[in-house]
């Protein structure tokens, strides 16, 4: 099997980082141009809650990769 007992973990690592950094992005720079009904920013707590989220999963993710 791919990865082996690591694949769980490594999801959530790559699932996590990947929710830190696209709401870490979308509220450091917002799209130049917007479409209509588009808002003209991503909404900041909903970003700043998930970005958190999304590095709890990673760190805990990789804790358990490296214990």
């Amino acid at each position: 099997m791919f990865l082996g007992d690591q694949l769980l973990p490594s999801l959530v690592l790559a699932l996590g980082a990947a929710m830190f950094v696209g709401n870490g992005l979308a509220l450091v720079r917002p799209p130049q141009h917007r479409r209509d009904g588009e808002l003209e920013r991503a909404p900041v707590a909903r970003s700043v809650t998930m970005a958190a989220v999304g590095l709890v999963a990673a760190v805990w993710a990789l804790a358990s990769l490296l214990a």
